[in-house]
């Protein structure tokens, strides 16, 4: 399997493609990572140094890949966070080259724009991801932050989420997987996450962990990206990708560790200790 990856990179830590990459690689995916930043760490630490890349630098990476009869063999495009709306554009122009060459590859979209009510992308991204990215997604996966203002509707009960995600596959992506979902049904010491696919809606569970840490969207889009593609099927990719995080995540607690043991933790990829169940709903 291979898949081109559009994201930021950070040198430290495990946010964008730092959070993607590896989990793939885990899983046996040939990665072709494309940064749309480069900092030495993400900027929740309040301190970061690096450099935002603009759109043509994108596109010349694409070219780059390109010209070497790559494309063909691309299962997929991840994308996440978006520097500027010009980077923005020079993913969905790599997204169409690569339907191009394999109209068969599907387009993952990560709106990235912020979470517990703050919104953390410049101006315009929110707009460029509602009118241009999620038109050409095949699969796209906000928090539940994100599915309210994108979908311009409240999320506060399940009823209002799965309205949410079915506006949000009106604009075009097929699947859709909403994470850090509360509705009046989720438990205090819960998080919910909600899959929409054909019309059939999922639910899985997890229990809370006493840990806050970047980055944990990122590998769930990658895993959840990974495991549509190998199984054909939205409830089982979420079951998996959701064991694996959860898993991740634990361990991360268990350490103290303000960024994901992403690395000692690698066995959750393969081998996730703990099942959860996604259940109609």
């Amino acid at each position: 399997m291979n898949i081109l990856s559009l994201q930021s990179w950070v040198a430290y830590g495990h946010v964008g493609n730092a959070a993607a990459m590896f989990p793939l690689q885990r899983l046996g995916v040939e990665v072709w990572a494309v940064h749309t930043v480069q900092f030495s760490n993400h900027t929740g630490y309040g301190d970061w140094a690096g450099d935002v890349f603009d759109g043509p630098a994108i596109s010349a990476l694409v070219s780059g890949i390109a010209r070497r009869g790559a494309l063909g063999a691309c299962d997929a495009v991840l994308s996440g966070y978006l520097g500027g709306p010009d980077i923005g554009r020079a993913v969905l122009g790599a997204v169409r080259q690569v339907k191009s060459a394999n109209p068969r590859a599907l387009y993952c979209c990560d709106p990235v724009i912020g979470d517990a009510g703050r919104v953390y992308v410049r101006a315009g991204i929110a707009e460029l991801l509602r009118t241009e990215a999620l038109p050409a997604a095949d699969i796209a996966v906000p928090n539940s932050f994100e599915l309210t203002l994108l979908s311009e509707s409240a999320c506060t009960t399940l009823s209002e989420a799965k309205s949410a995600v079915a506006r949000l596959q009106a604009m075009g992506p097929r699947t859709v997987l909403v994470s850090g979902l509360r509705t009046e049904g989720t438990p205090v010491d819960a998080l919910d996450l909600l899959v929409g696919e054909d019309g059939a809606f999922h639910l899985l569970r997890t229990p809370v962990l006493p840990v806050m840490v970047n980055g944990a969207g990122d590998v769930l889009a990658a895993l959840f990206l990974y495991h549509r593609l190998a199984t054909g099927t939205a409830p089982t990719a979420l079951e998996r990708a959701a064991a694996s995080l959860f898993g991740v995540i634990r361990r991360t607690a268990e350490q103290g560790a303000r960024e994901l043991e992403i690395i000692a933790a690698q066995e959750e990829f393969v081998r996730p200790t703990r099942r959860f169940a996604a259940l109609p709903c």
